[in-house]
């Protein structure tokens, strides 16, 4: 297997080394940067590399490339081979719907990985809304109608961030509100989707009135037990989100995953 390459100072590479490495936590700053060139390819899959070499490649401590390895062994992107050094793995491999993984991906490859999210979205989000106007508590439903309103209000300012945060919210608790552990810990993953087509400047500065509509009827639909209905109103959501968005990766190849 290749040794992994040393970008050389003064490289692109090198400048996205130290912009990265730059203030905030050192743990979370190694973990970026590593975890970002793995998914980039700047660490390609099958290299071997040892700790040492990552220590002199980040300017870091010895102590710190530990940890930050365990946290990526964890997340199936390197395995550690006594005597040998770290291999880099494959996508395969990959915790692939970890929230951090998400988010590597979705800085690099914003087209690709929003389009594999939201078509995981659009298959899991109105089974979502059908199981929680099945299984909601009034408590839940209450949350979720309030949470449609302020989305209305923020969406009608033109507010973007409070809309972002509000829309998480939501979606958070319809994925929570049915009772299946699995759809709740998808809730993370809807974060960072929402997140990233926002911050690609592919969310609208004012929502559609339709699509701010159809939180209104998810919402009144999990309240009246009607999951027929919150289906409906969910997948008409999803696939205008996907309508919005489908020009960024148009014409972009589907990905291997064998």
């Amino acid at each position: 297997m290749a040794e992994a390459k040393d970008p050389g100072p003064g490289s692109a590479a090198d400048d996205r080394t130290s912009s990265r490495m730059s203030g905030g936590n050192l743990h979370e700053s190694l973990l970026n940067s590593i975890g970002t060139d793995i998914v980039t390819g700047d660490l390609e899959a099958g290299t071997v590399v040892r700790a040492e070499e990552l220590r002199v490649r980040y300017e870091v401590s010895l102590s710190v490339v530990r940890e930050v390895v365990r946290v990526l062994e964890s997340l199936g992107m390197v395995k550690p081979i006594r005597r040998l050094g770290l291999v880099i793995l494959s996508m395969r491999e990959w915790t692939i719907l970890d929230p951090l993984v998400v988010r590597w991906r979705m800085a690099a490859t914003p087209a690709l990985q929003l389009r594999s999210l939201t078509e995981l979205r659009v298959a899991i989000e109105p089974q979502a809304a059908h199981l929680a106007a099945i299984h909601a508590s009034g408590e839940a439903a209450e949350e979720i109608m309030g949470l449609a309103a302020r989305m209305r209000t923020s969406g009608r300012k033109g507010d973007v961030e409070a809309v972002l945060e509000v829309d998480i919210a939501y979606h958070r608790a319809v994925l929570r509100a049915g009772g299946n552990e699995l759809f709740a810990s998808f809730d993370s993953v809807v974060a960072e989707i929402l997140r990233g087509r926002t911050h690609a400047g592919l969310m609208p500065k004012f929502p559609h009135p339709e699509a701010l509509q159809w939180h209104f009827d998810v919402a009144d639909a999990i309240g009246n037990g009607d999951p027929d209905r919150a289906h409906a109103a969910m997948t008409k959501m999803m696939d205008r989100a996907f309508a919005e968005m489908e020009d960024a990766w148009a014409g972009q190849p589907r990905l291997k995953t064998d």
